[in-house]
């Protein structure tokens, strides 16, 4: 992987990296708008451009699911069935699986599974996984992994990383044996080369002895990038830094850290402090459809009250689409009525925001002043929530 280090922070662990693909370069830090079945929710590709997005995720386990992986062979690939020319990385699907719950069984050859959908049987095997992504294209791949809810026994802990790594060495395997040449993932690629990469995930739960087993086992097997996984599960958010930073003393520097699902402004900033590069989470998303938007203010309600008569913008901050040319109370009318405007509106408004505070840390970086920019954005986030 064509990865650089271009700049360190020299009070913490924060650093802006550049990751090239073949369907364009970008800068860490960086925060994935989460598109789970080849879109992200009430906001057009168009407008995700707009705003500044520039990785986006999907979910391999969604997409078999639907439209099904031989619609998106035939329509050439994700990124021209959904028409999206930046780059993509794909979830494995293990973390759905892990949530189906009774829905699931786990085995040393894979993980069988119902279909939320219609009750289907399935069978994913890491084999499998590599195939499906290598059909949908994406230019950043995950292995898949056992994501053990939490808490969770030692005991059951060190077998899960077990299992975990087995299925890592399988997939760098398939991986290797596999081949990106065709037509599906060449449509966008100028030179003729379309090049994927794959992340293995870090599991442990919270136990930073398996933390460690697990992260020095998957190095051994040299992959392109390393993700934390089992986290943002239910455990408190200082314990989940401390795994953070426990945990990425052992990845190499050389090579992109992503953590997976994260998730509130207070928690991208704190990893990134940690070290983290790439983050996702469907809370910007999520929380703009249920009314509540991020602001340079804090978070705001929409369908408050006291929003009724204000016609000021929701964040006169913002740079925003929504922020520069609708008010509150507008914002608030249409979350009254049931508009659909209204989510899309709030979406652009949230995402947008989770942008910028991507581009903000990384000038901060850059100026070797990360820590008093992340103090400063909290104190000034975290004054009131309205």
């Amino acid at each position: 992987m064509d990865f650089k280090v271009l700049s360190t922070d020299s009070k913490s662990k924060a650093r802006v990296c550049e990751v090239v693909t073949s369907h364009g370069a970008f800068q860490t830090p960086i925060f994935m708008p989460v598109g789970t079945i080849g879109t992200v929710k009430a906001i057009e590709q168009r407008e995700l451009e707009e705003i500044g997005a520039e990785l986006i995720l999907g979910n391999t386990y969604h997409l078999y699911l639907r439209p099904g992986i031989d619609v998106i062979e035939q329509a050439g690939g994700l990124h021209k069935f959904m028409s999206w020319n930046k780059p993509l990385l794909t979830d494995s699907g293990g973390f759905q699986i892990f949530s189906l719950s009774g829905l699931r069984k786990i085995s040393d050859e894979g993980a069988e599974f119902k279909s939320h959908i219609d009750g289907s049987s399935h069978f994913f095997t890491p084999e499998k996984i590599i195939q499906l992504q290598r059909s949908i294209g994406s230019d950043i791949m995950m292995v898949l992994d056992e994501c053990l809810e939490n808490p969770s026994s030692y005991s059951d802990v060190e077998k899960s990383i077990k299992l975990t790594s087995r299925w890592a060495k399988r997939c760098k395997t398939e991986f290797e044996n596999t081949s990106e040449s065709s037509e599906a993932r060449l449509h966008f690629v100028s030179d003729g080369q379309a090049k994927q990469f794959l992340f293995a995930v870090v599991q442990g739960s919270t136990y930073k002895e398996l933390r460690k087993i697990s992260a020095e086992d998957l190095l051994e097997m040299n992959f392109d990038g390393y993700a934390i996984g089992g986290l943002a599960v239910g455990e408190e958010n200082e314990i989940m830094y401390d795994i953070t930073e426990h945990t990425t003393q052992f990845l190499p520097i050389d090579k992109p850290r992503y953590l997976m699902g994260v998730g509130t402004p207070e928690d991208l900033l704190n990893c990134i402090e940690r070290g983290i590069d790439m983050f996702d989470c469907v809370m910007p998303t999520r929380n703009a459809r249920n009314a509540t938007v991020f602001t340079s203010r804090g978070k705001v309600r929409l369908r408050n009250l006291e929003h009724k008569f204000n016609f000021d913008s929701v964040d006169e901050e913002s740079d925003s689409y929504t922020a520069k040319n609708f008010s509150l109370s507008y914002l608030r009318h249409l979350f009254m009525c049931n508009e659909i405007l209204g989510s899309q509106l709030a979406t652009i408004l949230n995402l947008r925001f989770y942008m910028k505070l991507m581009e903000d840390s990384k000038e901060a970086i850059k100026q070797n002043r990360f820590i008093e920019f992340k103090n400063s954005f909290l104190q000034k986030f975290n004054s009131k929530i309205n």
